[in-house]
């Protein structure tokens, strides 16, 4: 799955961090936490490392 945003895309990011274990997971907040909860590394890496150069700032 590609991010749809900018926004998701650094949510994803933050998540990904905290399941490597580089961010604490008491950091997340909103979205990230969400995803962290809900998703795999596998997941939140796809996310993560989608093209952002022609991705919305935020999803309309």
């Amino acid at each position: 799955m590609k991010a749809k945003s900018k926004a998701q895309q650094k949510a994803a990011g933050a998540a990904l961090s905290a399941k490597r274990g580089d961010t604490k997971v008491s950091e997340l907040t909103g979205a990230s936490k969400d995803m962290y909860e809900s998703m795999s590394e596998d997941e939140l890496e796809e996310l993560a490392s989608t093209d952002h150069d022609d991705l919305p700032r935020k999803k309309s």
